[in-house]
């Protein structure tokens, strides 16, 4: 359920990831934060879409209502009921996410994906690898969901760690309003900026938003700070972007920009079970890839921005 509090001075995490090479330079630590204005079909993370902490289900923990009937007890609204197999099931369309069922579950099968963190908490998990930072030239890497979807939490975290000398980073769809990320950008040593189709109307379609928001800021910041370090980053699913054609206008997107590097990522389908546990559907569950086509994809993606530069 909502709470009130200071946007500046704590938000919603739902995970921290330490040791991560691929999201910056360097070794770094991933801070993810809960919220995105976009509705990705192929989503790997989809307990990052809601701003609030909401309840997750892994019914393989449950330990049965023989031995337990906790969660049933405290729910006031009914949503967690018996089902046909000693275990229960979660309604939830009664449910509120008040969490209460997660507070007195003995074996985590319900839990709360997200969590109120404040600045400083947050730090200082970053800074416990410090000394990986400083051999490495690593640090901290903003991620989610959408980082802006809490914007003033995230233009907090950055200014701290940038006080700390902290190297840091942000993974952004660039769905957000200009200024917000321009206050950022200042704070930033690098910025991945997803930039998934060229196509408008295929773009809504598969994520739910317009791309023009995107492309905009994403022109905008090449302009505004060309000595900041870009890297544009793809992801390549099947049935949306996986032809030459789509690729390829993303990347040429990169052109005459020196700032400016090109990463096409794979498609992948770790994240289902997630889905799972917050009783939602994944739309591109039966979809599997093509590995073949898609690093030929990939290899062709990287030889045509090496010729854009």
């Amino acid at each position: 359920m909502a709470k009130s509090y200071d946007k500046k001075k704590y938000g919603y995490v739902f995970n921290i990831q330490q040791f991560t090479v691929h999201d910056g330079p360097g070794i770094r630590t991933m801070v993810f934060l809960k919220g995105c204005p976009l509705q990705c079909w192929w989503c790997s993370n989809p307990e990052s879409q809601k701003l609030q902490p909401e309840l997750a289900y892994n019914s393989n923990k449950c330990i049965g209502i023989t031995e337990c009937m906790h969660c049933i007890e405290v729910c006031v609204n009914g949503a967690v009921k018996k089902d046909n197999n000693n275990k229960i099931i979660i309604d939830r369309e009664l449910c509120n996410d008040c969490l209460d069922c997660a507070n007195v579950c003995p074996s985590k099968a319900l839990n709360a994906f997200g969590n109120l963190m404040s600045i400083d908490e947050v730090l200082k998990v970053v800074e416990d690898e410090s000394i990986f930072y400083s051999r490495s030239g690593g640090g901290l890497t903003l991620s989610g969901g959408e980082p802006f979807m809490q914007a003033e939490f995230t233009l907090e975290l950055l200014k701290e760690a940038k006080k700390r000398r902290m190297n840091t980073a942000i993974e952004t769809s660039g769905y957000t309003p200009w200024k917000k990320m321009e206050e950022a950008c200042r704070y930033l040593d690098t910025v991945l900026f997803d930039i998934k189709c060229m196509d408008e109307q295929k773009h809504i379609k598969y994520t739910g938003v317009s791309n023009k928001i995107i492309l905009d800021n994403f022109e905008k910041m090449c302009k505004s700070f060309p000595d900041l370090s870009i890297l544009v980053r793809t992801p390549i699913v099947p049935g949306f972007n996986d032809t030459g054609e789509d690729i390829f206008a993303v990347v040429d997107l990169t052109k005459g920009r020196p700032n400016v590097s090109y990463e096409p990522l794979v498609y992948h389908r770790m994240g289902q079970p997630k889905y799972e546990y917050l009783g939602r559907k994944c739309l591109l569950a039966e979809i599997k890839a093509d590995e073949g086509k898609i690093n030929l994809l990939k290899e062709r993606a990287l030889k045509r921005f090496a010729q854009n530069t």
